[in-house]
């Protein structure tokens, strides 16, 4: 939490390429089934993506043609990815927490506390973007309510780095 983008500094080498090895895996491994998957639908109407982006959701409205095997791969990558990843954060804040409720002084685990929340504010709310986006049915979408939500995805991930950028007092807490 205290040192972003020192993880080689922090960790073995073989471990750091590891991790980076699953991650480029992982986000390819995911990219190829719609690559696979999207040119095969066939789309009749308007071409014009009324979106901010090529998002995968608008695209799959377009489509005049059964959407059904993306959709299913949609829902299992978002549960092996999303679904995992979060667990993965909920179980850091766990020990997070846990650590900061060993802190003798309540100054020092207010202190701790507003930091980890405001980093938990962030988290939930763009895991919840993502399971709101990507986690339903193409039925129940809404262009307007789905620009929304795409916008608090996009805005929410440099924020998020912003708030981990300026938390050295968390980890100095931590350590006391």
């Amino acid at each position: 939490i205290c040192d972003p983008l020192h993880y080689i500094a922090r960790m073995s080498r073989k471990h750091c390429a590891g991790l980076i090895t699953a991650a480029f895996t992982g986000g390819f491994g995911g990219a190829v089934n719609f690559i696979v998957l999207i040119p095969k639908l066939s789309y009749c109407a308007s071409h014009l993506i009324n979106h901010f982006f090529c998002d995968i959701t608008p695209l799959l409205k377009l489509s005049c043609s059964s959407t059904f095997s993306v959709e299913l791969s949609i829902y299992i990558e978002g549960i092996l990815f999303t679904f995992s990843s979060f667990l993965l954060t909920l179980t850091s804040y766990i020990f997070i927490i846990s650590a900061i409720l060993k802190i003798q002084s309540s100054e020092g685990r207010q202190k701790a506390f507003s930091t980890c929340a405001s980093h938990l504010a962030c988290v939930i709310t763009l895991y919840g973007t993502v399971i709101c986006l990507y986690m339903r049915p193409t039925t129940s979408y809404s262009t307007k309510r789905d620009k929304y939500f795409s916008l608090l995805y996009i805005v929410l991930g440099p924020v998020k780095f912003g708030i981990d950028l300026g938390t050295p007092d968390l980890v100095e807490q931590l350590g006391n």
